[in-house]
């Protein structure tokens, strides 16, 4: 299951987070793990190199994409290559999204659509999209035409 997706800013604000089996009372022990996870290891790593961390048996994956940088954490059969193909479909989403690896400014900018693609691609704790193409349809809200 994917336990969590987050999204922050450099400094370490939470920009986007959807959290899926994970307890109200250990949300804020996770943002404030991953942003601190983020700030010691993050420094100097080139737009999309992944960077894999495990804690409390769960694995988490991350990585920095423009001025934002994305965390995902999963346990079970999402270790950490599974989490990378996720990483991956997020990033493109962005790129498609965005247009290019986002500022702060342009990420908030397109935040309504950025929100509606993670929740194409992240749905209860699974990975459901991981087609480009068909993520672009279904954040456009028009009905798939292929079954």
């Amino acid at each position: 299951m994917l336990l969590a997706v987050l999204i922050a800013n450099s400094e370490g604000n939470i920009l986007v987070e959807r959290f899926n089996g994970v307890p109200v009372e250990e949300r804020s022990h996770w943002r404030s793990f991953l942003v601190k996870l983020g700030a010691e290891n993050l420094i100097g790593v080139k737009n999309e190199e992944l960077l894999v961390a495990c804690h409390k048996s769960v694995y988490i994956t991350y990585t920095v994409f423009g001025d934002v940088s994305v965390y995902v954490v999963g346990k079970d059969e999402y270790d950490e290559l599974a989490l990378a193909e996720v990483i991956f479909v997020i990033t493109s989403a962005l790129k498609d999204v965005c247009g290019k690896p986002p500022t702060e400014r342009l990420f908030l900018d397109k935040y309504g659509k950025i929100c509606l693609c993670l929740d194409e691609i992240v749905w209860k704790g699974l990975l459901d999209n991981t087609d480009k193409d068909r993520i672009k349809r279904l954040v456009r809200l028009k009905p798939p035409t292929e079954f």
